[in-house]
């Protein structure tokens, strides 16, 4: 390998050597502070790689990876995310019984195979990153082993993990029987003609392919896994789950098929759009019914990947800026909404019932303040970047004439106001009688403090200020 492509996968390099040095300290002197410090500080490294890595001359480093702007933009996206949850989780790991050294050693091996898969050119480095992250997930999502609901979760997970898998590989196998090569470049210039017999094989390829890419981002009808292991995995991995592994997988769907012009195949893009909108009203009505904060946050996450797709579906420069700036700020609503619950929950157990949250403002209203911005944030109201977020995806639909997955979109989303609103309103009402009101927690010089400031400052912002955002990933993404 050149000194090019090694300075281009410099931050993938940090990473890997971050994983080994965590395992190496845990081997040697077991400590959670000095465990989690090395991860933090890993993190950071990775991200300072960046710039540099963007000044590589080489970007395609053998066959497999690909570091362009694109997928650098990504990166940073995923070590920025997953920084917020590592120091969220210290203070929730803090509250548990047990050794927690090994969880940030899985934390930086999915974060790897993250990043690898945004990176990925070909199938080969597709299923090797979705591997790397898929078996850490397994592993973090059943990490409390001592609860029930956690290890059910990690079963369900590794299972239906593994049908998708098989999708996945079958659909590979069938492009390239149809192709003759896995190089996603290749693919596009190789593909027949739409309307040719051999166009029918290569469309049940990127069918069964769709498979696995739904169920890594809990799309409809491969949606069932979401809620039970949302509700039983920890706290912070359950953000970790909603943002970085979904982040990355939505990053590679949109590598992959754009290049392939899928509106050439009237027939693929009615199913993604059936899937876009299956998803929209599953997940919107679904969280109607919840009283379980983690349930009802998991199926907001599916209405919500139903409307990347609508971005997706559309066409154009707003399109190619409307998916990334809406992953950023579901991004930092997500991880905001779920480090709230992770802060309010102790060593028994998550503090996933709505009726916990019941007269939060009075016992910790900075707290409550927090979780207000993230919700209102999600629902999309003015003032926040998920407004922003959704103004740009339905303004991108109707340049490109996406009418019915927009319409639902937009008429779905007002579900909304009552499912997010309702946990307003019980952190706003009268704690009760046998639950008195105690000051508020001093949890400013916490990690978790810190990291739910900043991602409450972040969604404010990019609701305030959205051009300097956007200016950024035109320059990063768009040209």
């Amino acid at each position: 390998m050149t000194t090019g492509g090694l300075i281009a996968l410099s931050p993938l390099i940090v990473i890997a050597a971050a994983t080994v040095g965590v395992m190496l300290l845990i081997a040697l002197d077991r400590d959670h502070k000095r465990t989690a410090v090395l991860t933090l500080a890993s993190l950071v490294v990775a991200l300072l790689a960046l710039p540099i890595a963007a000044s590589a001359t080489t970007r395609q480093v053998t066959p497999l990876l690909v570091v362009d702007d694109y997928a650098l933009f990504y990166i940073g996206l995923t070590l920025a995310a997953t920084f917020a949850v590592a120091a969220l989780s210290y203070s929730y790991l803090e509250n548990l019984a047990g050794q927690p050294e090994e969880y940030y050693l899985l934390l930086l091996s999915a974060t790897l195979g993250a990043c690898v898969l945004i990176a990925s050119n070909h199938f080969v480095s597709f299923f090797l990153g979705l591997e790397i992250l898929s078996v850490s997930l397994y592993a973090l999502i059943g990490y409390v082993r001592t609860r029930q609901a956690c290890i059910e979760a990690a079963l369900k997970y590794l299972i239906l993990g593994a049908a998708s898998a098989a999708a996945l590989l079958f659909g590979m196998a069938l492009i390239y029987a149809e192709l003759g090569t896995m190089d996603y470049a290749q693919i596009a210039a190789a593909r027949p003609p739409p309307g040719s017999g051999d166009a029918a094989l290569l469309l049940v390829g990127w069918g069964l392919m769709l498979v696995g890419i739904g169920f890594k981002l809990a799309l409809v009808p491969f949606h069932l896994w979401a809620p039970d292991v949302y509700q039983g995995a920890p706290a912070p991995v359950t953000a970790f789950v909603s943002t970085v592994s979904k982040g990355a997988m939505f990053a590679l769907l949109v590598r992959f098929f754009a290049p392939m012009n899928i509106h050439a195949y009237p027939s693929l893009v009615v199913v993604i759009a059936a899937i876009a909108v299956a998803s929209m009203l599953v997940g919107n009505f679904s969280a109607l019914l919840q009283t379980s904060v983690k349930r009802l946050l998991a199926f907001s996450s599916i209405a919500h990947l139903g409307y990347l797709l609508v971005a997706f579906l559309a066409s154009g420069a707003l399109a190619v800026a409307a998916v990334p700036f809406y992953l950023v700020a579901y991004f930092a609503a997500t991880l905001g909404a779920f480090g709230v619950v992770g802060v309010r929950s102790g060593p028994d157990g998550d503090a996933d019932d709505l009726q916990a949250y019941r007269g939060l403002s009075r016992r910790h209203p900075w707290l409550a303040a927090a979780f207000t911005a993230m919700l209102l944030s999600l629902l999309g109201i003015p003032l926040t970047g998920g407004f922003v977020a959704k103004f740009y995806v339905g303004l991108a639909a109707v340049q490109s004439a996406v009418w019915i997955p927009v319409f639902v979109m937009f008429l779905s989303g007002a579900l909304g106001l009552f499912y997010y609103m309702r946990i307003v309103v019980i952190m706003y009402m009268r704690a009760p009688a046998d639950r008195p009101i105690t000051p508020a927690a001093s949890l400013a010089s916490r990690p978790s403090g810190a990291v739910l400031a900043i991602l409450t400052l972040l969604v404010m912002w990019l609701g305030v200020f959205p051009a300097l955002f956007i200016e950024i990933i035109q320059t990063w993404i768009a040209r």
